[in-house]
């Protein structure tokens, strides 16, 4: 196997630059230049994707950089001595020693338990102690083989060769054995730890409170859930456990096997720096008959909000709920928005609109339905309408898109609620999601009706039940309660109101038609882009497809060019955003980036609700501002369209295309700016964002960086 490090990646008493972002450059460019990565320009961009999510810095002036990237060809581990220090984000001051821990996106299981070797040794002082007295860069290179060296015994971490089990290395059945007999002494504390990508802090926290444990008297016992695979704990181990540690940033597996026991709950960033504490809080929650416990029936993936770290820790947690709604919710919004994007391709504009010949049924559907390949549909003379294999091909993508877009919003409740209360939580919040839907209060309405879902499900999980009907907890109580709860305040309490505030919003509308076009411009534009997709957008959007089956010209068709180019907006300005500022946003926000294009060029306004759910504060303003700017130019100019929908596939149905581009540009510009902008002050790096938020395996294109000579 290939040396994971060499001595052209190492630096010594090197000034690398100012900040961590040149540091992590110049590791990145010496990466590259040995010829294990494509691209330091790729690599250093994963990388500080990371960074930007939850800085890497540890106690005793360490850094660790660390990624997974498509741009790393060989598994690499890059070393830099700093001479000055550089800021990394610890909480005790600038790091001297960094190292840059490089992956590939798809790395093998050999390679990743070297990487986290170097990472748990990373804890041993003798070992730091030892990189800050080496003499040269052959010193450094051995040092580090021989801690993530598989042979050698000697390179297993000190704390992993006592009484407590090793980190990583679940306990045998003879250790299990001897459990009980020690727990008469001393307390037993059971701890999961896992980060994304499983490189460095999922095992630095292992063996971290491995160690403040053996110097507090206590029995630990860790189960890893990392790259290199994980062995579940002994049953026996947890059922003799005082307490429980989850020290993590994503869901932890198999939680139920934990139901019932004392919990204390953090990041894994807090387990670094500060495992002392935590030991003795998980102490005082075993001596405490009020402490939190593990939620039973959950055999999910994601934990409960922590009852601990205040308003920060409370932000951090409602901002992993929202998430992972949406990150399951993606796939939806993609797969839909591109298939409907391609029925108007094919079909024409009319696909969506009602087939005269059938009742209640448009055109694709119609078509869907009655007809086949082998018998095509025909529409001669109908304008907007392509019939025959391209009608109907157009009428097939039409159809499988709108039914993608039926999951969008109860995949978005549904992933939510599950993020709250584990599996307990999807059934109440996908039906939650669908109700949000037909009482009209779209994304917005799943967004509440997920988090009411999850905290009902989560609620209701906790309730101490008689054995004889606990066995039905899981699988019929839960799911009918929680749907019950969530679902009937959405119906009661949400959906009436709702639904008068849209009939008065219409009613004003209307009495600002002719009197001042540009006003009427930009509160259409204001309400396109306040929810995208939602009651708030659907009502501009009814009120310009109904003015545009009262007339053939004249107002109303200026009002339907004005909601379609407000509209298209939010995505095309979020497509712009992460183009010009590619650092403000994760990995998988640049892809989602990449969709937003053709989506928002196709008139489909969902393709900025990622974005919007991740971080409405910013997003959404900045996304009004930009709809309001569009909405006032193109009402202004008396762009009219016939089109209902179609995005730029109704060029041909429009007056006044030259303008409805430029205020489209206009706009996309200012909404693109006013988010950026936003982003740029609003975010700094003691934003503590959760690391789930990041897909650390962003591909990139490769692109040459010259090397950078780093000094020896």
């Amino acid at each position: 196997m290939p040396a994971l490090i060499t001595t052209d990646l190492v630096a010594l008493d090197a000034d690398l630059g100012a900040d961590k972002s040149a540091v992590v450059r110049r590791l990145a460019d010496l990466v590259a230049a040995a010829g294990r990565a494509t691209s330091g320009e790729g690599l250093h961009g994963d990388a500080m994707a990371r960074e930007a999510q939850a800085a890497t810095g540890l106690p005793g002036g360490l850094a660790i950089p660390h990624c997974r990237s498509a741009a790393v060809t060989e598994a690499s581990l890059a070393f830099a001595r700093l001479d000055p220090k550089v800021d990394f984000g610890a909480p005790d001051g600038p790091a001297d020693l960094v190292f840059l821990i490089a992956a590939p996106a798809e790395g093998d299981a050999d390679h990743l338990t070297l990487l986290t070797a170097l990472a748990r040794a990373l804890v041993r002082p003798d070992f730091v102690a030892t990189l800050r007295s080496a003499t040269s860069a052959e010193e450094i290179v051995a040092l580090v083989e021989e801690v993530v060296s598989p042979a050698p015994a000697a390179a297993v971490p000190a704390a992993a060769a006592t009484g407590a089990t090793a980190a990583g290395a679940p306990p045998t059945a003879a250790a299990a054995a001897a459990a009980p007999a020690a727990a008469a002494a001393r307390k037993s504390v059971v701890v999961v730890s896992a980060c994304p990508t499983g490189i460095a802090h999922t095992y630095m926290a292992a063996d971290k409170l491995t160690a403040a444990g053996e110097a507090a008297g206590v029995d630990i016992h860790v189960e890893t859930q990392g790259s290199s695979g994980s062995t579940p704990l002994d049953p026996s181990l947890i059922r003799a456990a005082d307490a429980v540690i989850f020290a993590v940033d994503v869901g932890v597996r198999d939680q139920d096997r934990f139901a019932g026991k004392p919990l204390v709950q953090s990041g894994t960033k807090r387990a670094i720096n500060e495992p002392d504490v935590m030991i003795r809080e998980a102490l005082a929650a075993a001596d405490d008959p009020n402490a939190r416990r593990v939620a039973g029936g959950a055999a999910g993936a994601a934990p409960a909000a922590s009852s601990g770290g205040g308003a920060g820790r409370g932000a951090s947690e409602v901002r992993r709920w929202l998430l992972t709604g949406v990150s399951y919710m993606i796939p939806f919004v993609a797969a839909g928005g591109l298939l409907i994007a391609l029925g108007f391709l094919f079909g024409g504009y009319q696909i969506v609109n009602p087939n005269p010949d059938v009742e209640r049924q448009s055109y694709a559907l119609s078509w869907v339905l009655n007809n086949s390949f082998f018998d095509l549909p025909s529409a001669p003379g109908v304008e907007g309408l392509n019939d025959g294999f391209l009608g109907y091909l157009g009428a097939v993508c039409t159809v499988l898109g709108q039914a993608a877009f039926g999951f969008l919003v109860p995949a978005l409740a549904g992933y939510i609620a599950f993020a709250i209360a584990d599996r307990p939580g999807i059934v109440p919040g996908f039906v939650v999601g669908a109700v949000s839907v037909t009482v009209g209060a779209g994304f917005i309405g799943g967004l509440v009706g997920g988090i009411i879902a999850g905290f009902a499900a989560l609620w209701i999980s906790r309730w101490k039940l008689p054995v004889g009907v606990r066995g039905l907890q899981p699988v019929v109580i839960i799911p009918l309660l929680a749907t019950l709860i969530s679902s009937g305040i959405m119906v009661v309490f949400l959906g009436r109101p709702l639904a008068a505030a849209l009939t008065g919003l219409g009613n004003w509308l209307n009495g600002l038609t002719g009197t001042s076009a540009v006003l009427l411009g930009i509160i259409l534009g204001l309400m396109m882009c306040f929810d995208l997709g939602g009651p708030i957008n659907k009502a501009a959007y009814v009120f310009a497809t109904t003015g545009l089956t009262a007339a053939a010209t004249g107002a109303p068709l200026i009002i339907m060019a004005t909601v379609m180019a407000a509209g298209m907006v939010p995505p095309l300005a979020m497509a712009l955003s992460t183009a010009i500022r590619p650092k403000l946003y994760t990995p998988a926000e640049r892809d989602n980036g990449k969709a937003a294009w053709l989506l928002g060029l196709s008139f489909i306004s969902e393709g900025a609700i990622p974005f919007a759910a991740a971080d409405p504060l910013r997003v959404i303003p900045s996304m009004m501002l930009g709809g309001a700017t569009t909405g006032a130019i193109v009402a202004a100019s008396g762009v009219e369209l016939r089109a209902p929908h179609g995005g730029i596939f109704v060029f041909f149905a429009m007056q006044g295309v030259l303008m409805f581009v430029v205020a489209l540009v206009v706009g996309t510009v200012v909404g693109a700016l006013a988010v950026t902008v936003a982003k740029s002050i609003g975010r700094t790096d003691a934003e503590d964002a959760p690391e789930d938020a990041v897909d650390l395996e962003h591909a990139h294109a490769p692109v040459h960086v010259p090397a950078r000579a780093a000094s020896a």
